[in-house]
């Protein structure tokens, strides 16, 4: 089987939703999210998502999510693509954080559909389309309406697709039909929030995915795309099988994604209202967590 055409990849093809560390008192620790940052470079993330639900950013300030993006910058280099969470309920608020991510060097802009408010379609339209003329940017569109409430429908993508700085999508509404649709007939690079879909998403034209699995298995995750890449997908599919029981530990067994990755990286705490997993759930997370390593 010969290897899959190139697909569009504005930022790469697998890119962390990467947590932002905190000190023992609950303070930014640079230090510890530059460490992090070149180890998943290291182990094969082409780009790193800075201040998205992973990142906390519902608790993180503006000027620390700034801070943050300078200082990860500044370890990893020119070379690997940084994306910064934008998104807010309230446009105005959504417009000056672009401007503050651009200002800071991100190469890219998730913008998370605007939540809580639910905002018909021509809104939501608006919205991203305010953000998308506020900077240089490009944008990566973050279609979670399990979080939003809302839905940043098909054919809301399908025109928001037509302007020259929205680029991507990150795409957490299982609906694979939909995703497909706009594939079809669009540019938009797709990468999947959900780890779940990373391959099925991927074997439909996808550009890759934005995990937060990757935080603590980024080898695992990027490697059954790497066999679909190279025609042998019966590998790709086995590959892919072996990390399906550390991720629904992580990202579906009531658990906040943040909170089962700190759990496994000892990366300190997390902000209020989140809690810290228990010693159960600990457990079980570090014993998946071996037996992937392991097999």
């Amino acid at each position: 089987m010969t290897p899959t055409a190139p697909r569009p990849r504005a930022f790469g093809r697998t890119l962390c939703a990467m947590i932002t560390p905190f000190t023992a008192t609950g303070a930014l620790d640079l230090d510890a999210a530059r460490a992090h940052a070149a180890h998943l470079v290291a182990e094969g993330c082409d780009g790193l998502v800075l201040s998205g639900t992973t990142g906390e950013s519902p608790t993180t300030s503006d000027p620390e999510k700034a801070e943050l993006l300078r200082a990860v910058r500044a370890e990893v280099g020119a070379g690997v693509p940084l994306l910064s969470g934008v998104g807010s309920a309230d446009t105005a608020h959504a417009v000056r954080l672009a401007r503050e991510a651009e200002e800071a060097g991100a190469d890219g802009l998730l913008v998370v559909a605007p939540y809580y408010s639910r905002p018909p379609q021509e809104a939501v339209e608006a919205y991203f389309l305010r953000v998308a003329e506020a900077t240089g940017v490009p944008l990566m569109l973050y279609d979670i309406p399990g979080r939003t409430g809302v839905r940043i429908e098909p054919e809301t993508l399908l025109r928001l697709a037509d302007h020259p700085r929205i680029v991507a999508v990150k795409d957490c509404a299982y609906d694979l039909l939909g995703s497909t649709k706009v594939l079809a007939r669009t540019s938009l690079a797709y990468y999947s929030g959900c780890e779940e879909l990373n391959l099925p998403l991927y074997a439909v034209g996808g550009a890759g995915y934005v995990s937060t699995v990757a935080n603590v298995a980024p080898r695992h995750l990027r490697a059954p795309l790497d066999a679909f890449d190279a025609g042998r997908t019966a590998e790709a599919a086995r590959l892919n099988g072996r990390t399906v029981r550390l991720v629904e530990l992580m990202m579906a067994a009531g658990l906040p994604g943040t909170v089962t990755v700190k759990a496994l990286l000892d990366a300190g705490p997390v902000r209020e209202p989140l809690q810290p997993a228990g010693r159960d759930a600990v457990d079980g997370l570090r014993a998946a967590y071996e037996e992937l390593l392991a097999g």
